[in-house]
């Protein structure tokens, strides 16, 4: 008698452990998802999105238990790549690592096939990039003061470079000019390599880079840095001061990057990513690297990272149409 119930208590356990293992039963623990985590980077491989992304993919694969891999997805500012986001699975096994544009692409392209807010579940913003207001050393002016002062008395003389029209660089500067009342023409470029080879040339003269641009152009003499233009000095450039203590009270800003997934993901798979992602991000290599690559750590939640992307979009659509900035 004993043996026939013992037989069957065993039976009946072995039946909850396979609807425990199966997530059969209520609150039962799922096994570990072990498929490679997809990060989609719209930008082509060697931008700084993408070196943030590869510094990332290890470690955070660590935190998650499993493999993270990036790719990029480039072209048009970023739209394909994260149409591709958008329309990716909603389990949390794609992501995408986006930056500044995925804000600003609302108000240059006229089809954009996304609502940069209403199609993403954002994650966490990974953190800020710093720009540098730099002049080529042919340009008489040590200062923000000196800088505008030489721009009204030429106006229109002097040039503006940027990476492309509608760009962070683009747009950074169009700010810069109406907060300073300048006349400055705009020049855009096919991207930044050829725009900093003229503005080392002085084909233009004035411009803004990301610090991890412009530090080793600063140490070898290339270009003069005036002024960044975060609210707060760069540690970086701790003598370099803000565009707001220079005369510009109201300049404030600058690029960032963020982490995103498609809308509609599980509130419990946002907050378990969340954590890993900030646990990722406490780590003191990881913090060395993205500081070598003039990244201001935030990591914020995703609490923070919705009004964020409201006050970002606000804020740019002022820009954008400040600049006449368009694409199509």
């Amino acid at each position: 008698m004993r043996t026939t119930l013992f037989r069957r208590a065993c039976h009946a356990l072995a039946g909850i452990t396979t609807l425990a293992v199966l997530g059969g039963l209520p609150g039962a623990v799922k096994p570990q998802d072990t498929r490679p985590l997809r990060l989609i980077v719209p930008t082509q491989p060697g931008s700084q999105a993408d070196a943030v992304a590869r510094a990332l993919s290890q470690p955070l694969g660590k935190h998650l238990g499993q493999s993270v891999v990036v790719e990029n997805i480039a072209g048009a500012g970023g739209v394909p790549g994260t149409q591709q986001i958008v329309r990716a699975p909603k389990d949390g096994a794609t992501l995408g690592l986006i930056s500044s544009n995925h804000v600003i692409n609302p108000f240059i392209y006229k089809n954009l096939p996304y609502d940069s807010l209403r199609d993403i579940t954002p994650i966490t913003v990974i953190g800020t990039l710093p720009l540098v207001l730099v002049v080529n050393p042919s340009v008489n002016a040590q200062t923000t003061r000196e800088l505008v002062a030489l721009l009204k008395a030429k106006p229109g003389e002097l040039n503006c470079g940027s990476s492309g029209n509608g760009t962070v660089l683009h747009l950074a500067g169009q700010l810069f000019a109406s907060e300073a009342k300048v006349d400055i023409r705009h020049v855009p470029y096919k991207g930044a390599g050829n725009y900093t080879t003229d503005l080392i040339g002085g084909q233009v003269q004035v411009g803004f880079l990301t610090v991890q641009a412009v530090l080793p152009l600063l140490k070898a003499g290339k270009l003069k840095a005036i002024a960044v233009s975060t609210a707060q000095r760069v540690p970086a450039l701790p003598d370099v001061p803000t565009l707001a203590e220079s005369g510009l009270p109201r300049y404030s800003f600058d690029a960032w990057l963020a982490i995103v997934g498609p809308a509609g993901m599980p509130t419990a798979s946002v907050s378990a990513l969340q954590s890993r992602i900030q646990a990722t991000l406490q780590e003191r290599e990881v913090q060395e690297h993205l500081a070598a690559q003039g990244v201001v750590v935030a990591a914020t939640g995703a609490d923070a990272a919705v009004p964020f992307f409201r006050s970002e979009l606000d804020k740019h659509a002022t820009i954008v149409r400040q600049a006449g900035a368009t694409l199509n």
